[in-house]
C-alpha cells in the first residue's frame, strides 16, 4: 500500500494532487505549528497580469505558537469577495469555469471558523471532481519523522520555484487561459486546472511522471 504525508492546503498545485492521486491513502498534517507563507491559507492562480497569489487572512495570536487545527478564518475584511472576484477574472472566460461554478461558489459565501475545516471540505469537493478516490485522514497527533513514509509536510511550498519539474514529478502541459501571454506556467492551483481542462484534470493529474 502506498502513502503519504501532505500538509493541509488551499486550492492545492498540482504537484499535491500528483501525488495524492498516487497513493492508496494519505495523512493530513494538523498537529505541526502554523507558519507563515504556506499553501495552508494561500493559492496560486493564473491572471491578466501573471501568477497571483490568493491568500486567506487568518487569526493572529502574537506571542503564541498555535496549531495547524486551531487556526481560525479572520472575516474582518471581504477576502472571500476578493478570491472569487480575482477567480472569476481569471477563468471566467476558461471552458469550464461555468461547469463547476455552484460547487466553488459555496466556499465563497458560507463562513467556516477555523482553515482546517474550510481547507478539508473544499480537498473532499476537488477530490470528488477529479476522481481521486484515495483514503484520506487526518493526523491525530505531530510525529516529527515519518522513517519509511514519503514526507511531503515541508517540501510543498510556494517558495520553490515554478518550474516544469518540482521534486520527482514532471507536469503535464495543457491550455490555460493566459497561456498565449505567459507560456504555460506549471504547478498553479488545483483550480487553474480544472477551469481549463474539465473532466481531462484526473487525467492530467495522473499522467503526472513520478
Amino acid at each position: 500500500m502506498k502513502q503519504a504525508v501532505l500538509p493541509l492546503a488551499y486550492l492545492a498545485p498540482v504537484e499535491y494532487f500528483s501525488i495524492l492521486a498516487g497513493c492508496d491513502s494519505v495523512l493530513i498534517e494538523q498537529y505541526d505549528s502554523y507558519h507563515k507563507q504556506t499553501y495552508r491559507n494561500r493559492c496560486r492562480i493564473l491572471g491578466a497580469n501573471g501568477p497571483q497569489d490568493l491568500i486567506i487572512p487568518v487569526v493572529k495570536n502574537s506571542g503564541v505558537k498555535t496549531l495547524v487545527k486551531d487556526v481560525e478564518i479572520d472575516y474582518s475584511t471581504r477576502w472571500q469577495a476578493n478570491h472569487w472576484r480575482s477567480l472569476f477574472s481569471a477563468y471566467n472566460s476558461s471552458p469550464f469555469f461555468e461547469f463547476y461554478t455552484d460547487e466553488f461558489c459555496l466556499f465563497y459565501e458560507k463562513k467556516w471558523r477555523f482553515l482546517a475545516d474550510f481547507n478539508m471540505q473544499f480537498l473532499e469537493l476537488i477530490c470528488e471532481l477529479t476522481g481521486i478516490e484515495s483514503k484520506i485522514e487526518l493526523t491525530t497527533d505531530f510525529i516529527a519523522n515519518y522513517n519509511e513514509i514519503p514526507d511531503y509536510r515541508f517540501t510543498i511550498t510556494p517558495k520553490n520555484i515554478i518550474s516544469e519539474q518540482v521534486s520527482d514529478i514532471r507536469f503535464e502541459r495543457y491550455q490555460q487561459t493566459f497561456g498565449d501571454k505567459f507560456g504555460f506556467v506549471p504547478n498553479l492551483s488545483i483550480a487553474d486546472l480544472l477551469f481549463n481542462e474539465g473532466p481531462r484534470s484526473e487525467t492530467v493529474i495522473k499522467k503526472a511522471n513520478k
